[in-house]
């Protein structure tokens, strides 16, 4: 029985990466270090889950000595809190709009009394900034539990997020449907064995999706009736 719909934050509600590949650059140019993550640098760095943690990974493929990379690495955390508060500023100025079909499924899903969830690979003080500016006030209000990235011990491909939101859901796996864009989300949410629905973004359309229980362009032709049918499918086929 369908109880929840779980819903990955950047990317899937909405397409953000942009104004995080803006918020990098900026903390980037504060730190007077010379940086500049392009559009094919970046989509290929989303690959690795966490700003912190891509900033380290970008690091390891500068040619610099050992030392001089030691003392970049130092700055990790300074800069992803750079980040962090640029991004913060530039979600408030911005206008955001959730990807298509999302408002409606979850406008949908409310009405018929289902749980909704949020799975945020970014850090507790973006989430609720950013789910205001593209699901407004009222569909926001109505999110059930949000997990972050900074609650567990282990991003994404592990499923950290996804088991400690359906604990918090009081849901089990089988009676909810994630949503995704990514191949590190998907291997995530199949991991805490969740059906999982992939709408890949223009940042993750390159990424495998073999994984995926269903594989679409958008959710705009989906709606809960359809979703329980599926989730109904595929326990039938187990």
């Amino acid at each position: 029985m369908l109880e929840a719909l779980i819903f990955d934050l950047d990317g899937t509600l909405a397409d953000t990466e942009e104004l995080h590949r803006r918020a990098f650059n900026q903390a980037f140019l504060e730190f007077g270090l010379g940086w500049d993550w392009g559009l094919d640098l970046y989509a290929e760095l989303l690959q690795v889950s966490g700003g912190a943690e891509r900033i380290a990974r970008y690091i390891d493929r500068l040619e610099h000595s050992a030392a001089d990379k030691t003392r970049l690495r130092r700055l990790v955390p300074s800069l992803h809190r750079a980040k962090t508060r640029i991004y913060g500023e530039l979600v408030a100025d911005a206008q955001l709009i959730a990807r298509p079909g999302v408002r409606r499924l979850i406008g949908e899903a409310r009405a018929a009394g289902l749980r909704i969830g949020i799975a945020a690979t970014s850090v507790s003080a973006s989430v609720l900034p950013l789910l205001i500016a593209a699901l407004g006030a009222e569909l926001a209000a109505g999110v059930s539990a949000v997990v972050s990235a900074d609650q567990v011990a282990r991003r994404k491909p592990a499923p950290d997020l996804y088991e400690l939101l359906l604990a918090t859901l009081r849901v089990s796996a089988g009676d909810a449907v994630a949503f995704e864009d990514s191949a590190n989300g998907l291997a995530a949410a199949k991991a805490a064995g969740l059906y999982t629905v992939v709408t890949p973004s223009r940042w993750t359309i390159g990424q495998g999706f073999d994984g995926a229980d269903l594989l679409l362009d958008s959710l705009e032709d989906v709606d809960v009736a359809r979703v329980q049918r599926l989730l109904g499918e595929a326990h039938a086929a187990a």
